[in-house]
């Protein structure tokens, strides 16, 4: 006999329900990941200092891994061609005049990033990421502004940079000795030069420890060399294993420094799952001579905002979502590494303004995809709005600038004296033509000239001159200040 029996509605919707929770269950187990990121940000280094971008003396192997497996940008820049202003926005995705970080701290500054700030960090965090920054911080060097206040789980490094010191020739000599810190307080002083040649080992050893840590991840992994910024300190077994001297030597150990990180995630089996970035702060230093690196030919150098001094090397390798052995030449800039992440993580965005925009697109090689910036700016010291880059176009607003020009670079770790000039009239560069920024092109193409000072009117309005000394602006204070006890 047959059965009849009526199923109730009510049954047959809850079984509905369940096979759908089911399927949603298994197709959330089904999704990739979160990835792991490391960032390894160096301190001066030049455009043309890695075979991959054109050196020829300075074998890199690691770091050309990566472009090869993933993409060099040809056409990525810092905000401000200096050291705490270009890390300000690369941890926040904002210009610096909009935090309120201008040019280099010292061991005497008071202020640092301020604490309501979101960092990379921060972003991620919430998503259950473990968080690591070793190496040169230089937001900040008193408790509140330190990486563990800042989303930062672990911390050891220098909170400045290594000419920060007595023993340098440019430092005044009233300067403390430099510490190293470990969490929120310093654990050693670093005594002399041979106290600086393990640094980047060091630095090296705890990357490295960290990702076998948290291999079952997801991490965030911050390296910040204090290296190759004068003075230079190399472990002496990379001495005299390159072509250019001390300087190369020290890139050869940063080279060999991200092959062991690369190793360590290989051997954790994570480093398809891990999006590894490498690029600078700024441009050399020209000024030290056989002590500084190269611009791969672009104009003046690190202190300025010609190509030399804010054009920097990029490489991204992340397998599935960048492809490999791919170039990139639309502008990009620091700033667009937080909101990067925020979409590749699906984390939360700052609830402040920022400026940088997500190039997932470019990483992915959309030729499609629409460029993430009608402009890029560059402020310098005092907070100046000195140049922009619209497309192809660079336009210079008058400002003084440090040159060489007919004067011999310096030597042995000695700087040699710069020129200092004045740029009285706009100039503006076709940089497809003439990346080096020879030729003034304003009178021939005055209405690019001005369309990019139309927009530059707009972006002062917002960010000002001068630390952002313009009434209405919407510049962000800077940290505020420590007692002096």
């Amino acid at each position: 006999m047959k059965n009849n029996t009526i199923i109730p509605a009510s049954v047959l919707l809850l079984a509905g329900l369940f096979l759908f929770a089911q399927n949603s269950w298994a197709s959330d187990v089904s999704r990739p990941e979160l990835p792991n990121i490391v960032i390894v940000f160096t301190d001066d280094q030049g455009w043309g200092d890695l075979s991959c971008y054109g050196s020829k003396d300075i074998p890199t192997p690691h770091i050309d891994r990566l472009a090869n497996e993933g993409m060099r940008f040809t056409d990525f820049y810092t905000s401000q061609p200096v050291c705490s202003a270009a890390r300000a926005s690369l941890l926040t995705g904002c210009y610096s005049n909009r935090v309120g970080i201008s040019g280099a701290l010292v061991p005497s500054s008071k202020i640092g990033l301020h604490p309501e700030e979101l960092t990379i960090a921060e972003v991620v965090k919430p998503l259950g990421y473990a968080t690591a920054c070793y190496g040169k911080w230089h937001l900040g060097h008193h408790p509140e502004f330190l990486p563990t206040a800042q989303g930062f789980d672990e911390y050891c490094g220098i909170p400045y940079s290594n000419d920060m010191w007595p023993g340098h020739p440019e430092s005044p000599k009233a300067w403390p000795p430099l510490p190293w810190y470990e969490q929120e307080k310093p654990a050693r002083i670093i005594e002399d030069l041979d106290d600086q040649e393990t640094i980047t080992s060091e630095l090296t050893r705890r990357a490295v420890d960290f990702i076998d840590r948290n291999a079952d991840g997801p991490f965030l992994l911050y390296v910040p060399h204090s290296m190759p910024h004068v003075p230079l300190a190399t472990h002496p077994r990379f001495r005299q294993t390159t072509k250019f001297g001390p300087y190369g030597d020290v890139i050869r150990e940063i080279d060999d420094s991200v092959g062991q990180i690369v190793a360590a995630l290989e051997k954790n089996n994570i480093l398809d799952n891990t999006l590894v970035i490498f690029t600078s702060d700024n441009g050399p230093w020209l000024s030290y001579g056989d002590h500084a690196g190269t611009t791969g030919g672009l104009r003046e150098g690190k202190g300025t905002t010609f190509e030399g001094g804010v054009r920097v090397p990029f490489v991204a390798r992340f397998p599935g979502v960048i492809p490999a052995g791919k170039e990139c030449s639309t502008p990009c800039m620091t700033i667009d590494i937080l909101p990067t992440l925020v979409e590749l993580t699906g984390g939360t965005s700052p609830d402040k303004e920022i400026d940088g925009v997500s190039i997932l697109p470019q990483l992915r090689g959309d030729v499609a995809a629409a460029p993430p910036h009608k402009a890029l700016y560059f402020w310098y010291h005092r907070g100046d709005l000195e140049a922009m880059r619209m497309g192809r176009w660079k336009l210079h607003f008058p400002h003084n600038y440090r040159s060489l020009e007919g004067r011999p670079p310096g030597n042995n770790g000695i700087p040699a004296k710069y020129n200092y000039k004045m740029r009285t009239e706009l100039a503006l560069f076709d940089l497809e033509s003439d990346p080096h920024e020879t030729k003034n092109l304003s009178e021939t193409n005055a209405g690019v000239a001005v369309e990019m000072m139309g927009l530059a009117i707009g972006i002062r309005q917002k960010l000002g001159d001068r630390l952002g000394k313009i009434e209405g602006t919407d510049v962000r204070e800077p940290g505020k200040l420590v007692s002096d006890k």
